[in-house]
């Protein structure tokens, strides 16, 4: 298993054989945002198999990033899906059923789970939002897209078939302050915890701002991966943090050996 984080919500999986990008927002900037670190190459999002949409905010369902990439199912809830297929995109509603993401044969599937962000609804595109599970015959993984926490988290583990190997979970965003529907770095560590996360890496952190803000804390965006790192030693510490820069990779050896 192998993750490479190409910035806020961004990241690729390499799980098996199959390869998964997440929420692609790939280019310097979009809208009043800017980025801050390397922006993705398109090496960086070759030979994908699928694409997961958490949800159509536009710094997670950014269509020119979207038209960048080949003709990929993009895997989302139905209503987004057909929002996508409407945009001429290969929108791939999914329900309650595990998804075969690559060939046949690989064993790697992807099904929907529940996200909690409502609190910026959006006039002209659907408000539904998702996390994903990707599981392989080795390995489980959550994406929790944007969310709060919410009581029926737990019931992921089962879900997932049990504990998962990886957590990838929203720590910030691109302002130092959170509106609803996201989780702070303490938060996302008491997720984890209660998914029975073995490893986590936060992501939704220290990549885009709005330079016309004022008055913003000083190195805010550089606060929340270490700080998931200490909530997580304080709430989850049979749970590893693996703390990344925009365009670093982490990678999992099959029998339990990390790099």
């Amino acid at each position: 298993m192998r993750l490479t984080w190409l910035g806020h919500a961004t990241v690729v999986l390499e799980l098996d054989g199959v390869r998964l990008l997440t929420d692609p927002l790939l280019r310097a900037r979009a809208g009043p945002l800017r980025r801050r670190g390397p922006t993705p190459t398109p090496a960086d999002v070759a030979d994908l198999d699928a694409v997961l949409i958490s949800h159509l905010h536009h710094d997670h369902a950014e269509l020119t990033s979207i038209r960048m990439l080949p003709d990929l199912p993009l895997l989302t809830g139905p209503d987004n899906a057909a929002f996508l297929r409407k945009r001429k995109l290969t929108g791939v509603g999914l329900g309650d059923t595990w998804w075969e993401a690559g060939p046949d044969g690989s064993g790697v599937e992807v099904r929907l789970v529940r996200a909690d962000h409502h609190a910026r609804k959006m006039p002209h595109r659907p408000n539904d939002s998702y996390g994903h599970l990707v599981r392989s015959p080795t390995r489980r993984v959550w994406l929790a897209g944007d969310t709060s926490l919410y009581p029926e988290m737990a019931d992921l583990v089962d879900l997932a078939g049990g504990p998962h190997d990886l957590a990838v979970v929203p720590v910030g965003g691109w302002g130092p302050r959170l509106s609803g529907g996201h989780m702070d770095p303490e938060q996302a560590a008491r997720a984890c915890a209660v998914v029975g996360a073995r490893a986590a890496v936060p992501y939704h952190w220290g990549t885009f701002h709005v330079p016309s803000q004022r008055n913003t804390p000083r190195g805010w965006m550089d606060r929340a991966g270490p700080a998931f790192a200490d909530a997580l030693a304080e709430h989850a510490p049979g749970c590893e943090a693996r703390v990344l820069r925009p365009g670093d990779t982490t990678t999992w050896e099959t029998h339990g050996r990390t790099t």
